[in-house]
């Protein structure tokens, strides 16, 4: 039986959404994980059902294990949970009444869980992000530069970077080549060159469309609730 995980993120408080998802999930053969990366909550709605279920999920279904994403960071740094920080990013983009909008949607009893949340997950050669390695809020898309790719993937020394924060389903592969570079120092000219194996950008989308990734045969589904297995052409780098 090909292993296979369910990968998911930007929910911001539609528990209807997640029980969709959580009903097709029971019906796809061979899902044996579900991440949830980041953007639970958002200022649209009261999220506090969500929190709850994801917290304390029922028996018969795939247990959430979930790491923090933008707007929970936006969150925690209003909440005093980041130090210094404040939602200063939120503040900018969207003003004092989306700051004001996060924080009545959700309970303060769910901040210790939520600062409790890792930033991301190791699994097999895969790195699990809401963003990615440099940041929660890093904006990935098939439009990034090569070298801007390259980089996250050595941050975490992993082939396939799976991030959420862009809301983008898309597969980007990165072919086998590499990276010349000459340092000049006192000493001279030292050459250098990286070789770069093959490796993967997945971006698996938002709220509704979620992803599912076999783990042995290396393909990316992307589905949309209510909708189709579509396994998707992949774009080259």
């Amino acid at each position: 039986m090909i292993e296979r995980w369910a990968l998911v993120s930007g929910l911001k408080g539609d528990l209807e959404t997640y029980e969709l998802i959580q009903s097709e999930l029971k019906k796809a053969r061979g899902v044996t994980a579900l991440f949830v990366l980041g953007d639970m909550i958002g200022p649209e709605r009261n999220c506090d059902a969500l929190l709850n279920r994801l917290q304390t999920p029922r028996r018969d279904e795939l247990q959430p294990q979930c790491i923090y994403g933008w707007w929970e960071e936006q969150l925690l740094a209003e909440q005093g949970l980041r130090g210094e920080q404040k939602a200063d990013a939120l503040r900018l983009n969207q003003g004092e009444e989306a700051v004001t909008a996060l924080l009545n949607a959700v309970d303060n009893y769910h901040l210790k869980w939520l600062a409790s949340l890792q930033f991301g997950f190791i699994e097999l050669d895969c790195g699990l992000i809401h963003g990615s390695s440099a940041d929660v809020g890093d904006n990935l898309t098939p439009e990034t530069s090569p070298l801007i790719l390259i980089d996250r993937l050595t941050r975490l020394d992993v082939n396939r970077l799976f991030t959420a924060h862009s809301t983008k389903q898309f597969h980007l592969e990165l072919t086998g080549g590499g990276l010349d570079s000459q340092v000049k120092d006192l000493n001279g000219v030292n050459q250098h060159q990286q070789k770069v194996s093959k490796q993967s950008i997945i971006g698996i989308g938002a709220g509704a469309n979620y992803t599912i990734y076999d783990v042995g045969s290396d393909k990316t589904h992307f589905l949309t609730v209510g909708g189709q297995y579509n396994t998707k052409g992949k774009g080259f780098a």
